[in-house]
């Protein structure tokens, strides 16, 4: 059993970046806006950085789950088009065991290169995120399917 727990940047840090609003920020246009710079650091082999949009369904907790993957060549970045939180399953690698955080609404997350991960997991709202990843050439998904599987739960 994977008890899921808040998404924090400290936590997250050996997976990827948080995508939130916090820390220091500069005003622009004309003093009506934050700018929160350089949040997350795309990686790519090679390609380009491009952005897609997905619709996923919604799932509820306990989720249970046997499928993780990675991208070998390149960060991918999620961030909700809605104030719904949403889950993030993340591994050392195939055989180990993961960890869950459940996302506050209003954060997003970059994934570092080669990060082990579960799919993408909103628990409500439309589903719908904005994905920046690496567009190119080459095989940049690596799957792996548990047998027995994993369940997560809230507590």
């Amino acid at each position: 059993m994977i008890r899921a727990q808040p998404l924090t940047a400290d936590a997250f840090a050996p997976f990827g970046d948080v995508l939130e609003v916090g820390g220091a920020a500069r005003a622009i246009n004309a003093g009506l806006c934050n700018r929160y710079h350089d949040r997350a650091r795309m990686d790519f082999s090679d390609g380009r950085a491009g952005i897609s949009i997905f619709h996923a369904q919604c799932r509820a907790l306990p989720y249970h789950f046997d499928l993780i993957e990675r991208h070998p060549l390149g960060s991918q970045a999620f961030i909700p088009m809605s104030d719904d939180p949403f889950l993030v399953i993340v591994a050392q690698g195939p055989l180990a065991t993961p960890l869950a955080f459940l996302t506050n609404g209003a954060q997003g997350i970059n994934l570092h290169r080669g990060t082990w991960h579960g799919v993408l997991t909103p628990l409500s709202g439309s589903g719908l995120f904005a994905v920046i990843d690496r567009i190119g050439a080459g095989d940049n998904l690596e799957e792996y399917r548990n047998p027995t599987g994993w369940t997560v739960t809230r507590d």
